[in-house]
């Protein structure tokens, strides 16, 4: 018979993945019902239960396929990685054949459309910027009527990094929100939370501050390829039902792929 004892490590472990404690406790509750019911008492099998219960936590909130023309809207905090991000999903959907525009809406940050210039480059795809300064929902504006005009398949825009905390930055993001939806509703509109993976429990509160801003309809996670663990997606997709669509893995331009719950749940054990 396996003791509590086996169960409050399997909860320790995933606290120290990064999942939330109150999530963590959920999860195991459900492994262990489910252990009782089946009569398990192998370890290595009741693990292998864990990570079912972790997919189908993980898969709860439902990922669909981006419907052509989309757009996609990265926001987040400072230093997560949203224009390098960019310019890997660029390189993601010309790989699928689509055609890309990306739009330079962080008019704040200096050199921030140089940089996404840079990437542009690398993925051989057009892009909508303005000078420094400039409002960002007119750079969106641009980049919608030009996709519109020329028939791109997806449009991809970069936005400052903002602290969930100040309501001024948050209220652009609403306003360039509207603008997307205002000048484009026929295309399929995806704001996208980019996340590093090294951010731990205060990413709950991003992604929740966020969602109550503009709908977040997935999470990119970032900087994967290190020690991160990156559970503290797993308490998002339960707490706020909001699914992740893609993870970064490296440095290069191709290192961006689709999430995959069931690859996800394995590495979480394997780094052990």
């Amino acid at each position: 018979k396996l003791g509590n004892e086996f169960y409050e490590e399997l909860e320790e472990l995933l606290i120290s993945s990064d999942v939330s404690v109150s999530t963590a406790a959920e999860v195991v509750d459900r492994v262990k019902s489910q252990a009782i019911e089946e009569k398990l008492k192998d370890e290595q099998y009741v693990i292998s239960l864990l990570r079912g219960v972790l997919v189908d936590v993980l898969t709860e909130a439902e990922v669909e396929e981006p419907a052509y023309p989309c757009v996609l809207m990265l926001v987040g905090v400072n230093g997560v990685g949203k224009t390098t991000t960019v310019g890997k999903l660029a390189n993601h959907f010309l790989s699928k054949g689509k055609t890309v525009t990306v739009a330079s809406a962080d008019t704040f940050r200096a050199a921030a459309s140089e940089q996404l210039s840079v990437w542009a480059d690398r993925a051989k795809v057009r892009i909508v910027k303005h000078e420094e300064g400039s409002d960002p929902s007119a750079v969106i504006f641009d980049a919608v009527s030009s996709a519109k005009a020329k028939k791109t398949d997806v449009v991809i825009v970069d936005t400052a990094g903002r602290l969930h905390v100040k309501e001024n930055l948050m209220n652009e993001l609403r306003k360039m929100d509207r603008v997307v939806n205002r000048e484009y509703p026929e295309a399929d509109f995806l704001k996208l939370l980019v996340l590093d993976a090294t951010t731990g429990q205060n990413a709950v509160n991003q992604a929740r501050v966020f969602d109550e801003a503009v709908e977040l309809d997935g999470i990119v996670l970032t900087k994967l390829d290190g020690t991160a663990k990156g559970g503290i997606v797993i308490s998002i997709t339960r707490e706020l039902d909001i699914p992740v669509k893609f993870i970064g893995v490296g440095e290069k331009i191709d290192d961006m792929k689709p999430f995959d719950a069931e690859d996800f749940s394995k590495a979480l054990f394997e780094a052990e």
